[in-house]
């Protein structure tokens, strides 16, 4: 609707339209003429007006083809149309609301009638408009709400392919490299082999093999899950990198693939949590019959580090005499005890209680290598347990 509302008036006798113009415009209305049929129906095209008075006789184009005119264009068909008619003969007014019409005035019109009738046209003509903003509002949200929805399909199937592919990397990868694969969206790039100064722990159960050979698998797994359990929580809680299994065996890599500046002292104070945690699964074992003890080893120098294997397995490994230092010295390590490198001992020798136990010979290393005892993590020391948790 127009502000005011405007109305045009088409009629072949000047004076008729000059009376509408006059009556319309007291009221507040714009008022725009028309001499006849055609120039009516082009004035309606341009002006898209709120109402239209509308004489039924005139020459060129009569009224009621101009009506037929108005309801066949999409655009002009909504405009309410007042047929205005000198006759008194009802045929003519009845053809006029077949082809169209929405309501009729016979001339001359008095003039409350004229005010009555437009006012009420004007009032179908705002419900009209209000309905089609509605229905238009209505399309407009429909579809922003398609979009939306596609958006969310989308957004949601990404998701999940991110779920599947961090699922799939986790299956093969650690923890902590499956995580900064997804993160940088580049395989490749953090896969490489690279050099890296690492400090790795190498554990395993102290007559495990002689276990396995006699208990039953049911009770091997058991243990298995017990263990691989107790030790997970506190690798994870320390910050270290799940390297690999190597059946009761674990090896655990700290400073990669995530920067460690005490990388050491977190290697040194979990071995000594995971000896005081596994304390307790190994009482409960012997009380099942299950002689088990608990050795750990710990080195410290650079590695090469990155993806080993083929296209169907791969692992994230560390390669080099770092690792195989660390389980040397699991090797030689008695239940309960934590061996560590000369290397790791010169960083964590004020932040322990400890004891030499002179030059070890070791398997693949051709001169004998210095080793420490771990006693125990001194808490009230320069680094407490506390102080090395991520």
């Amino acid at each position: 609707m127009h502000d005011p509302p405007r109305i045009l008036a088409v009629d072949d006798t000047p004076e008729n339209l000059e009376i509408l113009r006059m009556r319309l415009e007291a009221n507040g209305y714009e008022v725009v003429t028309a001499a006849d049929g055609e120039e009516g129906f082009a004035k309606a095209r341009g002006l898209t007006p709120d109402l239209i008075l509308l004489d039924i006789m005139m020459p060129k184009l009569d009224g009621i083809s101009v009506v037929r005119m108005l309801k066949e264009d999409v655009s002009l068909r909504s405009i309410p149309v007042i047929l205005v008619t000198a006759k008194a003969d009802t045929r003519d007014v009845v053809e006029g609301l077949d082809a169209g019409g929405d309501d009729y005035l016979t001339k001359p019109f008095e003039h409350q009638a004229l005010l009555a009738r437009v006012r009420s046209m004007l009032r179908q003509k705002a419900l009209h408009d209000t309905v089609q903003s509605q229905a238009q509002r209505l399309e407009e949200q429909t579809a922003q709400l398609a979009a939306w929805t596609r958006s969310l399909e989308q957004t949601v199937a990404e998701q999940v392919i991110e779920i599947e592919r961090m699922s799939r990397l986790r299956r093969f990868l650690p923890a902590q490299v499956a995580d900064l694969i997804v993160a940088a969206g580049n395989d490749a790039a953090l896969l490489q082999s690279h050099r890296r100064e690492v400090t790795v722990v190498f554990c395993d159960l102290r007559g495990f093999t002689a276990f396995a050979e006699t208990a039953e698998p049911e009770e091997v797994m058991t243990v298995l899950g017990e263990y691989h359990s107790c030790l997970g929580e506190l690798i994870a809680r320390y910050g270290g990198t799940m390297e690999r299994f190597v059946g009761d065996g674990l090896l655990v890599v700290f400073n990669d693939p995530l920067p460690c500046v005490d990388h050491t002292e977190k290697a040194v104070c979990m071995a000594a949590a995971m000896r005081d945690a596994i304390d307790e699964h190994s009482e409960r074992w012997h009380k099942r019959g299950y002689l088990l003890g608990f050795g750990i080893g710990i080195a410290r120098g650079h590695a090469t580090i990155g993806q080993i294997g083929f296209d169907q397995r791969s692992d994230y490994a560390v390669i080099g005499t770092v690792p195989n230092h660390a389980a040397r010295l699991c090797e030689k390590a008695k239940s309960r005890q934590i061996l560590v490198s000369q290397r790791v001992f010169g960083i964590i020798e004020p932040l322990v209680e400890s004891v030499p136990v002179g030059e070890l010979n070791l398997k693949g290393f051709h001169r004998p290598m210095p080793a420490y005892e771990i006693i125990r993590w001194l808490a009230n020391n320069l680094g407490s347990e506390q102080d090395l948790l991520p």
